[in-house]
Order: C-alpha cells, then structure tokens, then sequence
C-alpha cells in the first residue's frame, strides 16, 4: 500500500511528486500485486507460531512452503494478526474465502503530508505550569513517530536532564546502515525501519537512483522535522541562514521519542505502515504521530484506519494530518478515532520585498537566503521573453523550454503561478538555468500562505501587488527592481490564519463526524533537518517547511503534554479537551479567517478550532468515548459482518433500532440529511475542583432552532457524568450544503464549546 508522504509540504515540489508517484504506479504494474491479507486478533502465544501458520496458508495456493516464504513480506503478529505478500488477483481472492480471513485488499499509496509556533501557542506560560509543579511526571510519555525517519545527531535530540528509559517500554534500537544503537539515547528510545513492502513492490530501493540510507537514519529531513516539533530539547539561536531565530522546542521536550520508518522517497507502502503500526502498539508507546495518510476511501480497508483503531483500543491517542489538497471534501484520515490536524498560520511572518525603479514597495513573501547583489536589476515578463514559437500564455508559467535566454539573462523575470499544484520550485530552476537574476512570481494562492525555499531569488507576491507592479512595467520603458533579504516579523495581524493549502471537510465517509479536528500552526515552521536532505543552499540543520504534516506533530506534542499530566485520560478524553478549549477567533477578535484574502471559514476548515494547549490541560468537561461506542457508530453506518471483522473480532450485536451515528459521544455535533427536527444526546463528565454549575448558550445554526434541555448541568464532584438532549428544528432547508453554530457550556471558569454543522434537506 503506497501511502504517498503528506510530507505535505506544499513546498515540495508536486509536479515532481505526481511524475515520481506515476512511474513508481507503472513500474508496479505487474500481473502480481502487493496484498494485506487480515486476519484480526490473533490466538497465537508467539510470533514463530504466526509465521509458520501464515506459510501453510500462503503454501495452499503458491504450491509449496518455499514459494510461500518467498511470496511473503510482513508478517503481522503482535497488535493483530495477519501477513503481506506478492500474489496475484486470483490467488488473494482464494485467499480472501479461506475461513481464518477476514478481508484481503491492496497494499496502496499513501502520501508523506519552530522557533516561534510554542510561543505562539502559549508555551511560556506552560513552562510556567511545569516549574510550578515539578514533582509530577513529565518524562515518561514516549511518542511514536511514523515518518522518514530521524537524524539522530541534532541538537534537538539530546538527552540531558533525562531519567532512564520507561521499563515499560518494549522496543527496540534496531541498527543499520550508519546507524548503531549509540545513536539510540534516553529521547529517541527506539528505532525501526520498514522496507520490505516498498521493495516487493517497486525494486530495491539502489534503483531509484536517489540519497537514501537503509537504516532509520533520515535522508529526506520530513521525519526529523516532525519528530523535532514533537518532542525536541530546546536549542537556543536555531534559525534558516538567520531567519526565523529564535529558540527550537518541541511541544512535550521532557516526551521520549520511538521512530518508526515506512517511508522512503517521499513515499510509504501500506504495508509497511501496518507492521510499524503493529510495533508501535506493542512497544507501548502513548501516542501515534501520522503526517501522512492515503484519500478517504473506507474505514475498513485503510491500513491507518485498521491500525489506529487496534491503538485506540489499546488507549493510544492517535494524531494525524488532515492532507494537503486544499478544496473541500479532502480532508483524509477521517474515523472519529484519529484526531485530525487542519494547518494555519502563526504571528510571525517572513517578509521578502521587492523595491520597484518608482520607488514603490511591493511586500512579498519567500525565503531568501540566497545571495543576490543589493543593486537593481532589468525586469521583464515571461510571456515577452517567450521563446520562439511558445504562445506568450505559455511562456508565463515558466516552464521548461517556454523562454529565451537571451532574453532573461541577468534580468528579474515576473511569472504566473498556475493552479494548486503547480510546480512552483520548478520555475525557479527554469530561470536559474536561463540566466535569470531572479524571479517574480505572482501568486494568488500562496502569495501570504508559504514561505519557499527557491533556487534563485524568488519573491512571492498577491493579486493586488500584482496591479501595482503591472502598472509601472506598462508605463516604464527600462523597469527596474531590487530584492530586499527576507525579513522575519512578529505579532502580525491577523493570527492565525488558515492555509489555503489545508484539506477541508465535510468527511465524505461519514459527514455527521466533523473533520477536521482541530487546527495548530503549520505555515513556515523551523524544526530540525537532516543535513543530507539537500535545498538551494547545501546542507542545514534547521529548516522551514510547511503543512498539515508540520500542524500534526503540534497537536501530537500537545497530546503528550497532557497525558504527561493526565496520565489515566483516554485518547477521547485527551481529544474532547483538546477541541471543547479550541478558539474560533483569531488575534483580532474576529473569527478565523482563511489565505488567500481572508476568505471566509467555517468547522469543515478548522474543526473545533485553534488549539489552547494550556486551557485544553483543564478543560472542565470532557466527552469520552471507547471501542465499544464506536461499534454503535459502525453499526449505524451499515457496516457488514466482512467489514467489522476488519476492526474487531470479538462477537458484534448491534442495537435494534441502531444508535444514529450523530449519537456518537464526539466533542463536535454534525446532522445530515436532517428533515424537520432531530434530538441529539450527549454526555459530559466534570473535570474540575469541587461542585460546578455549567450553563448552556447557543448560537444557532442559519434556519434553525436549537434547544439544550437541560440547560443547566449541576455537577457534585469531579468525575461525574451528566447528559443532555440538543433539539434541533428546522424552518428552513439548507439548499445541500450546512449551516453551522455552536453549543457553549460555561460557569465563570469554564468555557468548554462544541461546534454545529448541520445539513438541512427538508422541514
């Protein structure tokens, strides 16, 4: 299963990506195909016992017990029991009648998707809250990270001030290539590497003719960043050639860290994820990290689903990015089970200006480390440096081949940015080897949202600074302009504000589930590097990247802290604190808008809101959730007996009449398909210091009326429960889309909010 990396970097160059992502779909377009065969929970006492079995089958259908082995990949026997192995469409389907099998599906695809982002998010008066109670354990969450990998020699993963490692800890330091269990220490605790799906199904990984390492050393610098913004140890003047400094943290830097590599070239194989799923769990880590995920397809054949289901059961909060496709109805890795990470800006911005020959400014945005001479430069638009026989159109974006040398040599080139995934980076490579001096490029979508690591000096500008620079180049006959060096700008306004690039809802597998979760900063984050992950510059350690897969490890650091602090929370009990404290506003007190201009937003962008991670450590009330609501809520979505046995083989009896999906005990309340009125019921449990009165305020939805009843919750002590009924009643239809509120439930020291999304289809 190819889970293409959400190393959602929008930064990285997806032109590039989709080509890499084609071949490898070719070259693994054999008439034998990389399968899951699941199998549930298993029986067996030891993994030998597993494997063995799993060659008996595997030799009923490939004729013998050598073919078997040699047709076998993983061989899952720890969380749950099951194996991958090259087969082909014939033989995984006698597989899939064999009665001990649950399901057999494809192994796909699936996606990779700070210096001042804790600051921003509150992390000094955090640090405050430790110094005020150090007596209570901080050190002993671990953190399990499934990315590129780890660069185990930086600054942010040194261990100093750090107990022994947790006994309860059961994984390993597996070594490899320039790797050895040196590089293992009291933060990053355990290492495993996963490669044998990928290479089953695309070669060895020598034949991609790419910098890669066989071991959990990390070549591409994505794993290193995520791991760093988890858990790292603070290093003092971290930046990107001086931008951006400040001091680089982690959100939990007392978190130990167990990595997990199923991922190469931007790429990890399903399969792969699964088995380091599988470790993951049985290791005993507290909480999964996952900046990567595949489309939303189905609950049941989704190895990250399956799997985070398994560590949910087993009270493993899982943290996954919401993707990076920007448009509504992308939003991936969407069972109520994971907490789903939407990205948005900080308060800082990293400003690079162009100084026009008129003596206007236009403000842009880029990261210009590169050297350029402080002089003024020629400017001239691509399409009239379109080389011969290019449509001027054309020549705009440019694209390889579309422009004359002759023409752009040493000058600025002005450029168009296409549609989202255009190859942005790219145009800069074009212009470099034209002899440009540097480039111009407007960019409606990313002009405010993302700071680009180019390979010429590159400034990013919107449509209005657009209008502006058009305006002197057509009343100009020798127009000239200057870069100015990026300039890093703090407590800009507004903040935050949504990337465009952030994948939206609704879910499209269940839109009564509001997705995505949550969101946390995920624009121009500085975070650790591998040095070997090569940009415009040469080697770094630090540097900025952006992406639900940087807003991921946010939420993940924040997941750690508070279970460092509520160490008997559930994974649902940490998420309902987590979204019921989130803020809808930004720093001006209006509500959070979107790039580019200030778009308008609703809960399909940023889920519950902005995260408060000191608020969401005492968040007053908290709506839990375990396995067996979830079963309600399969039951409801008309799951098989085939399909649930993908989540649990334990004996299923669903309630007559099914409990509606809607009923699910989630922290955010989501209606489709509503005619006239519907009831919801929820459930909250007082965390707090005494008794509590808790008084309901509504903001109701466009055409509807809402109701709590009761309105008021009188709690005696911390831990108790109390529920309540939502009436909802239309006097309007929704015209197919939803309308949206919230529920607020406060008493002076609480405000805990859940939001509304409702689609209203008939009265």
């Amino acid at each position: 299963m190819k889970i293409m990396n959400q190393l959602t970097k929008p930064t990285a160059d997806l032109a590039v990506f989709l080509l890499i992502f084609a071949l490898l779909n070719e070259a693994s377009s054999t008439t034998t195909k990389h399968y899951i065969v699941y199998m549930g929970e298993h029986s067996f006492s030891d993994s030998d016992s597993v494997i063995s079995s799993n060659h008996e089958m595997l030799a009923s259908i490939t004729g013998s017990i050598p073919q078997a082995e040699d047709a076998a990949i993983h061989h899952y026997s720890k969380s749950f029991r099951g194996f991958s192995a090259i087969l082909t469409p014939e033989q995984a389907q006698k597989l899939s009648e064999t009665e001990s099998v649950i399901s057999v599906f494809e192994s796909t695809a699936v996606p990779l998707h700070t210096t001042h982002s804790w600051e921003f998010l509150g992390i000094n008066a955090i640090q405050e809250l430790n110094q005020s109670m150090p007596d209570e354990p901080q050190s002993d969450v671990i953190v399990g990270v499934l990315d590129t990998g780890v660069w185990p020699e930086s600054e942010s993963f040194n261990d100093e001030g750090l107990g022994p490692i947790p006994k309860r800890f059961k994984g390993e330091c597996i070594i490899g290539d320039q790797f050895t269990v040196q590089n293992c220490n009291r933060k990053i605790i355990g290492a495993r590497y996963y490669y044998e799906g990928f290479e089953a199904e695309f070669g060895p990984l020598e034949s991609r003719n790419r910098t890669f390492i066989r071991s959990v050393r990390d070549t591409e610098g994505h794993g290193t960043h995520v791991a760093s913004t988890i858990a790292g140890s603070l290093v003092n003047n971290a930046s990107l050639f001086g931008i951006a400094i400040g001091t680089a943290r982690g959100g939990s830097p007392n978190a130990r860290l167990a990595i997990y590599k199923p991922c190469w070239f931007s790429f990890c194989n399903g399969a792969d994820v699964l088995s380091a799923l599988d470790d993951a769990i049985e290791d005993g880590v507290d909480v999964i990290s996952l900046s990567l995920g595949p489309p939303p397809t189905s609950y049941f054949s989704d190895v990250i689903s399956i799997g985070s289901f398994h560590a949910f059961k087993k009270g493993i909060l899982v943290s996954a990015s919401a993707g990076n496709s920007g448009t509504p109805g992308t939003a991936c890795n969407v069972p109520p089970w994971i907490l789903t990470v939407a990205a948005s800006s900080t308060d800082r911005e990293l400003n690079s200006n162009v100084l026009l020959g008129n003596s206007k400014v236009l403000k842009g945005s880029s990261i210009n480390s590169l050297k350029m001479e402080t002089k003024s430069y020629g400017i001239i638009t691509a399409s009239a440096a379109a080389a011969k026989g290019v449509p001027a159109r054309n020549a705009s974006l440019c694209m390889i081949n579309t422009l004359d040398p002759n023409l752009i040599k040493g000058k600025i080139v002005v450029c168009t940015a296409g549609d989202f995934t255009d190859a942005r980076i790219r145009k800069s490579i074009v212009i470099r080897q034209g002899g440009g001096a540097g480039m111009i490029l407007i960019d409606p979508i990313f002009a405010n949202d993302v700071g680009f690591q180019f390979f010429t000096p590159t400034i990013l500008i919107g449509e209005t600074e657009a209008e502006v620079l058009f305006e002197y180049l057509n009343t100009t006959k020798n127009p000239t302009a200057k870069f100015y060096p990026t300039m890093t700008v703090l407590n800009t306004r507004p903040a935050p504000v949504m990337a465009s690039f952030s994948s939206m809802g609704p879910n499209i597998l269940t839109p009564e589930i509001i997705k995505p979760d949550i969101t946390a900063p995920g624009v121009n984050i500085l975070a650790a590097w591998s040095p070997l992950a090569v940009d415009a510059e040469g080697s770094v350690n630090y540097y900025i990247i952006s992406g639900t897969s940087m807003s991921c490890p946010h939420i993940s650091g924040v997941a750690a802290f508070i279970k460092s602090r509520r160490p008997a929370w559930s994974p649902s009990a940490i998420k309902s604190a987590i979204m019921t404290t989130a803020t809808v506003m930004d720093n001006t007190w209006k509500l959070i808008s979107k790039d580019p201009n200030g778009s308008p937003t609703t809960p399909f962008d940023y889920g519950s809101g902005h995260v408060n991670p000191l608020a969401a450590l005492d968040p007053g009330l908290i709506y839990d959730f375990g396995p067996d609501d979830i079963i309600d809520f399969i039951c409801t979505y008309g799951a098989t007996a085939a399909q649930f046995r993908n989540l649990t083989t334990e004996p299923i009896t669903c309630k007559n009449p099914p409990i509606p999906t809607y009923n699910l005990n989630y922290p955010s309340i989501g209606v489709t398909n509503m005619n006239g009125t519907v009831t919801v019921l929820r459930t909250a449990t007082y965390w707090g210091h005494g008794s509590a009165v808790f008084t309901a305020s509504v903001e109701n939805p466009a055409g509807v009326e809402v109701f709590v009843k009761p309105n008021e919750l009188m709690f005696k002590e911390t831990g108790e429960k109390l529920s309540y009924e939502v009436e909802f009643t239309a006097y309007r239809t929704s015209n197919g889309s939803f309308v949206f509120g919230s529920i607020i439930w406060k008493n002076g020291a609480y405000k805990v909010r859940s939001p509304i999304g409702l689609n209203v289809t008939s009265i």
